[in-house]
């Protein structure tokens, strides 16, 4: 399947398929892609000119190390073990084993994160990647509006809101991201009359994956791509 190709329920491995291996991982990465997930997410933060990717602002979690993503020093990052015996990755290693075999979404997680990672994507899509292979998203829209707009958005959500659809098209979002909590028909319709794709986060469970599917959502961020690509026949 040609990765700017959407399903009709599309799988976004959560930062790989980390139900499996530790998240934000090259391995993480690559057992997405084995089990054939179309798509994966990931999380970026900039340090000393390097995107790096890990999702927490703190490195306890995740890590070995202790301290601030952003008050550490890029050699202190990359010393630490962020799950067997792996590196914090960089973007650019992560693209290099994708090698244009899926989807990559990106979430801007750091601040001023949105140019540096549009100047990377433009340079990789000089190289011959096609720009929809790409979706940039982010609760920090302010950040996400400073994109190339070249590349597809994708508003985050984590508590609703009074109207979603102001922000999403003062950003000109190709989809809206929204926590499984938020989830109705209502909204689902809304958004699709609004030209947005409904992206849905975190559905594990397998009568979850399947009740979105029946509710008509776009796709699903999923810490087990094998869960959903099976539900949903793709396996």
């Amino acid at each position: 399947m040609n990765i700017c190709d959407m399903p009709a329920l599309l799988c976004i491995g959560h930062r790989g398929a980390c139900g499996h291996e530790p998240e934000n991982t090259l391995s993480s990465f690559s057992l997405a892609i084995t089990m054939g997930s179309p798509w994966i997410e990931l999380d970026v933060f900039s340090v000393e000119g390097e995107l790096l990717v890990i999702h927490d602002d703190s490195l306890e979690r995740t890590t070995n190390g202790d301290g601030e993503v952003m008050t550490s020093s890029l050699e202190y990052l990359r010393s630490l073990d962020a799950g067997g015996h792996q590196q914090i990755p960089f973007l650019h290693e992560v693209t290099e084993l994708v090698d244009q075999r899926c989807g990559i979404n990106i979430e801007l997680k750091g601040p001023d994160t949105a140019l540096p990672v549009s100047r990377f994507l433009t340079t990789l899509c000089d190289e011959g990647w096609d720009s929809q292979a790409f979706l940039l998203s982010s609760f920090d829209h302010a950040e996400l509006e400073r994109a190339d707009p070249r590349f597809r958005r994708g508003a985050l959500f984590h508590r609703a809101v009074p109207d979603y659809f102001n922000s999403t098209s003062d950003l000109g979002a190709y989809s809206i991201n929204l926590s499984s909590r938020l989830i109705t028909q209502k909204l689902i319709d809304e958004a699709h009359h609004n030209n947005l794709k409904v992206y849905v986060y975190t559905v594990n469970d397998l009568d979850e994956i399947r009740q979105m599917e029946a509710l008509g959502v776009d796709g699903i961020f999923t810490d087990f791509p094998d869960r959903v690509l099976s539900a949903t026949g793709h396996s």
